[in-house]
């Protein structure tokens, strides 16, 4: 059962007189209220506020990483453990081809149900999820296969246990080695960008997010708290936090935005999901132009650039 927000509610109202009409087969009511629809969608999505962005980008309809992962990945084959500790399996890694080039998806999954969700830590990653990211893109490396990354975490688990394993240099030695990685990379939010449990799978030859994903140093909810110490700021907080694609791309933090269907890709995933496919594969085709050493080049400077500004 489809799960509607608080500001998509006329737009479930008129899916359901749809329903209604179709069931009746009165053809002329549904042409009129098609059109309606597609009316109401332009309206609402076409206005939507930083706050609402990021419950989109939070959706349990949204498509997750292996949702991606099974819709554009064929001949799959799984990547388990960091060959340390276990296999954290809020993080996936995939080798496969998507038409006929070879890749390896790296991506942080949130789950289904309870039992998936527990399964899947809620998307956040212990350090062994970030060393087993690690050893994937190595090996990835030595045989220069392009490498896919799909964020989607509210953040790296912050339990003790996660502590005492080193989570913190676990995001550190991934930000160093995957500055230093040669063979072709892509970055992409895909739903929620949450702090350096984000980060450690974000740097890449090209980043770039869904239209309706948020990338933030720290969660809305994190900020409110901190500044105001008042939980109903969090719409304020979103605002100033500046999380939506549109923004970081105005902001040169990203290279693109990708354009999931107007209504959402939690609404449309399959166009989504092909929307993503066909970003990737311009990205890599873009790179492939380059040496190793051109793109390690742009990276470099990518990096060296972030933070920086003009009075």
């Amino acid at each position: 059962m489809a799960t509607y927000l608080e500001f998509e509610e006329k737009i479930k109202k008129i899916e359901d007189e749809i329903v209604l009409a179709r069931i009746k087969a009165d053809e002329p009511a549904i042409e009129i209220l098609e059109k309606k629809l597609e009316k109401e969608v332009e309206k609402t999505f076409k206005n939507l506020n930083d706050y609402q962005k990021l419950q989109l980008a939070r959706h349990p309809d949204r498509p997750y990483a292996l949702d991606y992962i099974n819709g554009i990945l064929d001949q799959a084959y799984e990547i388990h453990g960091d060959r340390h500790y276990i296999d954290d399996h809020a993080i996936v890694c995939y080798l496969g081809f998507i038409n006929e080039q070879q890749v390896l998806i790296i991506g942080e999954q949130k789950g289904r149900g309870t039992k998936e969700k527990l399964k899947r830590n809620f998307g956040m990653p212990n350090p062994e999820g970030y060393r087993k990211a690690l050893r994937a893109a190595q090996m990835a490396e030595k045989f220069q296969i392009p490498i896919l990354m799909l964020v989607d975490t509210p953040g790296a688990y912050p339990g003790l246990g996660a502590e005492e394993r080193n989570q913190s240099e676990a995001i550190a030695r991934n930000l160093y080695e995957f500055a230093n990685l040669t063979t072709p990379s892509v970055s992409v939010v895909i739903g929620e960008g949450g702090s350096g449990g984000a980060l450690a799978i974000s740097i890449a030859d090209k980043l770039a997010m869904m239209r309706y994903s948020v990338y933030a140093v720290i969660s809305p909810e994190g900020c409110s708290a901190i500044l105001w110490n008042d939980p109903t700021k969090v719409e304020t907080a979103a605002q100033a936090l500046k999380i939506t694609a549109e923004n970081l791309k105005q902001q040169n933090l990203i290279e693109d935005v990708i354009n999931e269907p107007l209504i959402g890709a939690h609404r449309k995933k399959d166009e989504a999901i092909m929307a993503l496919k066909k970003y990737f594969l311009d990205s890599l085709e873009e790179l492939k132009l380059l040496s190793p050493e051109e793109r390690q080049a742009k990276k470099y400077q990518k990096i060296m650039n972030l933070g920086s500004f003009e009075e």
